[in-house]
């Protein structure tokens, strides 16, 4: 019996072309995207437009097309102007129009400062459809590479030997330009062009070195108080109890560079960082604050910093400062890499209750400690001990358990599903704001799987 197939017809014309409104299903996210995008007040955008010259595309189209762009995995503005074509999604954004790579990319950069502006005022949209409520928050940060190569960094000692060694050709040369008998010039060589690349080079080394002094200064500083303060206790207890304090006393700082210090001279805001692979990379440390219960990020910042432990109060400041409308934060979560006294205490006073390891747990625990009784509260608990006597109750270790479920599930799928393993811009600032654009992504994302 000879099988029937669905015929393929790709000649006959519609009677009536198609809306764009018959392209996707009720539910599709570019749908989500475009409803909550017209919910936003985006007036200040379209107030800096002139009005000269040939139409523009109108803002509102061009943030939902960044949006859903971030939303899905599409980033870049040459890709964001092929989707336009190529997807049916990205058509019914446009409205079956073309905006060029161009226009996406100029948009984007004239804009990226109120685009990550509009983080917040998502979150107190889905507030109001009822998806976002402020609980348990899950902090950790994630190396992501910065635009530029690790090979283009500059060290304090690379530079100095590498000015000397230029300031010595430009001798030469200067030589050579002024010698009577030039036979002994290669043909090739053209002085004046010579010179100029080896001035361009130690210009660029001069502010590489800038830079360099710099951040060598401002850790001289950082040190040299946290020194100061060091001493002062040292010598306060040695008044108090009549004795030497144990131990070596603090050494103090030594300032001006030192021989690896080095500055970036692709993008000077970014830092070497260490990977999780075990190997270093000109990077960023994006943060973000993942709500437990949702799975949406309430908070966000990018630092330079290595270290996550500074990152406790810029976190929570921006946590301080949401809407009332989402609710207050009750729970901060972070691994050990957050942990210190003076973060115990400032969770403490921001009325949040930490839940901050001082150290990793061992893994495959004998029974007796994963299901014995709770221990009893100390007396007199400083916040760091009542802490930790938290950690060790099982309600605490339940709690505890959800971190790694949340905002590290949020970190996989922004670099491995949606491929987000790179900066496309440079310096800190709109590094930040980029960051905020994928966090935007992500949320909306997740809040159109939260809708249903």
């Amino acid at each position: 019996m000879a099988v029937e197939f669905i015929p393929i017809d790709r000649d006959t014309p519609y009677i009536f072309p198609p809306s764009v409104q018959d392209y996707l299903p009720d539910d599709h996210l570019a749908r989500f995207v475009v409803d909550i995008v017209e919910q936003l007040d985006l007036g200040h955008l379209s107030a800096v437009y002139s009005g000269r010259g040939s139409k523009p595309f109108h803002p509102v189209m061009l943030v939902a097309l960044l949006f859903y762009g971030y939303s899905t995995g599409v980033f870049s503005s040459r890709k964001l102007e092929k989707a336009t074509y190529d997807s049916i999604a990205f058509r019914y954004i446009c409205a079956n129009t073309n905006p060029d790579h161009d226009t996406i990319a100029s948009f984007r950069k004239r804009f990226l400062r109120e685009l990550g502006a509009l983080f917040v005022e998502i979150l107190v949209v889905g507030e109001a459809m009822g998806l976002v409520k402020l609980g348990t928050i899950s902090l950790d940060g994630t190396k992501i590479k910065a635009n530029a190569s690790k090979h283009k960094a500059l060290s304090w000692e690379y530079a100095n030997r590498l000015e000397a060694q230029l300031k010595q050709e430009v001798d030469a040369l200067m030589r050579l330009a002024e010698a009577a008998d030039q036979r002994s010039r290669p043909e090739e060589m053209d002085i004046p062009e010579e010179l100029k690349r080896r001035d361009e080079r130690l210009a660029a080394i001069a502010r590489a070195k800038e830079a360099i002094q710099a951040r060598a200064q401002e850790r001289f500083e950082r040190e040299q108080a946290e020194f100061e303060t060091k001493q002062a206790k040292r010598e306060a207890r040695e008044k108090e109890t009549g004795k030497k304090p144990r131990g070596k006393p603090p050494k103090p700082p030594t300032s001006g560079p030192q021989a690896k210090d080095q500055v970036n001279l692709t993008d000077e805001e970014s830092r070497i960082m260490p990977t999780a692979s075990g190997g270093f990379e000109q990077a960023y440390n994006a943060q973000a604050g993942v709500d437990v219960k949702t799975h949406l990020i309430v908070e966000q910042h990018v630092t330079q910093h290595t270290n996550d432990k500074q990152e406790i109060e810029p976190a929570l400041a921006a946590i301080g400062h949401l809407p009332k409308a989402l609710g207050e934060a009750e729970n901060l979560l972070a691994d050990t890499g957050y942990f210190s006294n003076a973060n115990v205490e400032k969770c403490t006073k921001a009325s949040l209750v930490p839940f901050i390891p001082e150290a990793r747990e061992k893994h495959n625990l004998p029974l007796t400690e994963r299901f014995g009784e709770d221990p009893k509260p100390p007396q007199n608990a400083t916040a760091v001990e009542a802490m930790q006597h938290r950690l060790q109750t099982r309600e605490g270790k339940a709690v505890y358990a959800t971190r790694k479920s949340t905002v590290e599930t949020v970190f996989g799928v922004i670099k491995q599903v949606l491929e987000f393993r790179q900066f496309l811009l440079r310096g800190l600032d709109s590094v930040q704001s980029e960051w905020s654009l994928v966090c935007i992504g992500w949320n909306l994302k997740r809040m159109h799987a939260l809708k249903g």
